[in-house]
């Protein structure tokens, strides 16, 4: 991010807490309107393939006490993150939580670190910034990118140019918080196989699956995080690379790739910066469990109950959604992506994988 792009961002939340101000000078009582952030109040977006915020608001107002204590920890937390923009110093979202306790205010301190999230999402809706761009980062993720892809990434010790093979040992490259600080140069990569477990990962690498088939392994992480959708979502657009997802065969890793195609609830307000609609789900498939007699464990009742929500949930209401579902109801059964190592270490870069690339029209 450039010194234009941090003074940007401070000016919109200076610009936002003086609308406090503002309000106090026109005899208003001061308030903040924010998006109501409840299922009540998602939509999907049948056009664009992603959940959205809908119409309804929640206002934050000084006419009650719990509204004037939400205000003054807002204006605190822009005070901080406006000086740590001037400073360009970057802070967690956990030393945020902490560094409230230092604030001479008690009133202004957060009482948990979901309170201080939350608010951090309420900064980055109204004044249209992203935490990133406000400098503030997520715990480490940790997860990363193998394959033919040269990139120039900002550091604070300047630029580097990585090659996410030649460049890096078999951890592969890890995507930084904040992926809009990448160009990329250079690109030998036919598509993007975002992979949900370390293991399957590491299987991948080992037998060489990106050198021979020219693929960018995006190791999710399991639930990936904004910096790992937000990069895909990138490569996807400015590359014209297919994106491809390859998790687990339960319903929890299904709506990881939901995550990544359509958003998630949580981050509606980004659906457009996040989500990469056309991504294709590779595997585990319900019917791969029955095709290829994989090793399984019985569904649970919250398994059941997650599925059965699944058919519901307009990201799942497609033809091939609702078969595999219900077939998985059906058999009862979930399987791990590494349960097609009962075929051998290389049967998923020798068979499963080439297969479905084939079936799918990647390769």
């Amino acid at each position: 991010m450039s010194a234009d792009d941090d003074q940007q961002a401070r000016e919109q939340l200076i610009d936002l807490a003086a609308q406090f101000y503002d309000q106090f000078e026109l005899g208003e009582i001061p308030h903040m309107s924010v998006p109501t952030r409840t299922k009540n109040n998602i939509e999907y977006d049948e056009d664009e393939k992603v959940w959205v915020y809908g119409d309804r608001e929640s206002t934050r107002s000084a006419n009650s006490v719990r509204g004037a204590r939400k205000l003054l920890k807002a204006v605190y937390t822009i005070e901080f993150l406006a000086e740590q923009l001037d400073e360009d110093r970057s802070s967690t979202l956990r030393e945020l939580y902490y560094l409230s306790e230092s604030w001479d205010n008690e009133e202004a301190q957060f009482s948990s670190q979901d309170e201080s999230n939350s608010l951090v999402e309420d900064l980055e809706i109204v004044s249209g910034v992203t935490r990133e761009d406000f400098h503030m980062r997520p715990e480490e993720s940790g997860a990363t990118i193998m394959g033919p892809l040269h990139l120039r990434e900002q550091t604070r010790r300047g630029e580097r140019e990585i090659h996410c093979q030649k460049d890096v040992g078999e951890g592969g490259y890890q995507i930084p918080n904040n992926p809009d600080t990448i160009d990329f140069l250079d690109c030998d990569a036919d598509f993007i196989l975002a992979v949900e477990t370390g293991g399957m990962r590491d299987r991948l690498v080992e037998n060489g699956f990106d050198d021979e088939y020219n693929a960018l392994i995006v190791h999710l992480k399991g639930q990936p995080a904004r910096a790992t959708r937000r990069i895909t979502k990138r490569l996807h657009d400015e590359l014209d690379l297919p994106v491809t997802v390859f998790t687990d065969g339960d319903p929890w890793s299904y709506r990881i790739y939901g995550s990544v195609a359509y958003g998630s609830i949580k981050s509606a307000h980004l659906s457009e910066y996040l989500a990469t609609p056309e991504a294709q789900f590779i595997g585990i498939q319900p019917a791969d469990i029955v095709e290829y007699e994989l090793p399984t464990d019985p569904l649970s009742d919250s398994d059941i109950n997650a599925l059965e929500s699944e058919l519901e949930d307009p990201r799942f209401q497609t033809d091939y959604w609702e078969e595999q579902i219900e077939l998985q109801l059906e058999i009862e059964k979930k399987s791990e992506q590494q349960s097609l190592a009962s075929h051998g270490l290389d049967f998923v870069t020798e068979t499963y994988l080439p297969e479905r690339l084939d079936a799918m029209g990647v390769l």
